[in-house]
């Protein structure tokens, strides 16, 4: 089947890894070591010089992770991609690659609580400024666009606000400018959107979440060119150091191999309790992708497999009345990140983006009274009942 195009369920499990170049060991070996040997002096210098590729130190390079890494390129349609300890290193690496100071970033309207707190520390320390747009014209969008825009950074699902943004209309107008678009594409996973399709340039994921799935791992991918890779790579990657271990590739690697058949899960129980939650008495609103009378549907359904796993509500009441209902869940557990198998609630605005200032969160759409649910693998009808049972305690 080498010359046959294998669908996204086949690559998950089969690419970047050919067994024979490995022992024939089916799965791919953790290569736990922190250097790699050389046959010689020379040999040495060629691989630090460049002239000669191979291992040198797993800083620099590991064969486990090297795996991930050309499984994760070819998912999300890339020509390379890079591996890191964290999303937010994944997202600080690729950010502090792209900029100078005196630069500006243009970000989308929301974005995740520690990515907004990084935009305060470049701004502060580096004089890297940033302004958030909506981002839902042209027009818009060309007039927040400035001179010394180096990069337009996106978010899409937004978290937790759920807001959408057309990926195509943006990378048209980037283009035409030469500035380089990034997506966190966290929320969707590559099952479920790619962003580099639509003209955009590098994607990030924190793969804590969907691509591990499981919820023992912390970890960060990038995609895009290879330029692009090369330039994050030797430089802000290599010299921050925020790289990813040999055994938590291992783990991302076992994770993918499920991807598609848990994000469909995700989905099926998404949609039920959306049907749920859309006409609940105690929901005073909702934010779910797959809302067909939500204005970004035409999007959703331009750019996004499916719905997605995340749904956002805001309970009618105070702060007081959400932490309340939240108190009450027996089933569903209170905690921060998202995508994996046991379904997870929190509380935005004294939890994850609980660092943005309240005056800029409440513009964002994160209001006191908003809870974000990452609807995981259960029954739904469980989670539905769970849901029930802690409305009717408020």
């Amino acid at each position: 089947m080498k010359d046959k195009k294998i669908r996204f369920e086949t690559e998950v499990i089969h690419l970047g890894y050919q067994t024979d170049e490995h022992e024939n060991s089916l799965v791919p070996p953790i290569y736990q070591t922190s250097t790699f040997t050389f046959a010689n002096a020379e040999q040495g210098e060629r691989r630090f010089s460049g002239a000669e590729e191979g291992f040198i130190y797993s800083r620099l390079g590991n064969p486990t992770v090297k795996i991930l890494e050309e499984r994760m390129a070819a998912l999300e349609k890339g020509e390379a991609a890079l591996a890191f300890a964290s999303g937010m290193a994944a997202v600080s690496s690729v950010l502090m690659a792209l900029t100078k100071t005196g630069d500006h970033i243009l970000c989308s309207k929301g974005v995740y609580g520690c990515t907004y707190g990084l935009l305060q520390i470049l701004k502060q320390k580096y004089q890297i400024n940033h302004d958030f747009s909506l981002m839902d014209s042209t027009e818009e969008l060309e007039r927040s666009i400035q001179p010394n825009t180096a990069c337009i950074y996106i978010e899409t699902p937004i978290n937790p606000t759920m807001k959408l943004v057309d990926l195509q209309m943006v990378a048209h107008i980037a283009k035409a400018k030469g500035i380089p678009v990034v997506v966190d594409n966290t929320f969707c996973s590559p099952y479920l959107q790619t962003p580099l399709s639509f003209g955009c340039d590098i994607v990030i994921h924190s793969a804590t979440k969907y691509i591990c799935g499981h919820g023992d791992v912390i970890a960060g991918l990038a995609s895009g060119s290879k330029e692009c890779m090369e330039l994050i790579s030797r430089t802000t990657q290599k010299d921050v150091g925020g790289i990813l271990s040999p055994f938590d590739a291992w783990l991302l690697l076992r994770g993918l191999k499920t991807l598609p058949v848990r994000m469909d899960r995700h989905c099926d129980n998404a949609e039920k309790l959306f049907a749920f939650l859309e006409n609940h008495p105690k929901v005073e609103a909702i934010y779910f992708p797959g809302d067909s009378q939500h204005p970004d549907y035409p999007i959703m359904k331009k750019q996004m497999n499916r719905s997605g796993g995340m749904i956002s509500f805001a309970i009618k009441g105070s702060k007081a009345t959400a932490q309340l209902f939240m108190n009450h869940l027996q089933l569903i557990k209170i905690a921060v990140s998202l995508g994996d198998a046991e379904t997870l609630i929190q509380h935005p605005a004294t939890m994850t983006h609980s660092t943005v200032p309240a005056g800029e969160r409440i513009k964002m759409g994160i209001e006191d009274n908003l809870v974000r649910l990452s609807v995981g693998l259960e029954a739904w009808e469980d989670i539905k009942e769970d849901l029930e049972q802690a409305f009717a305690k408020i």
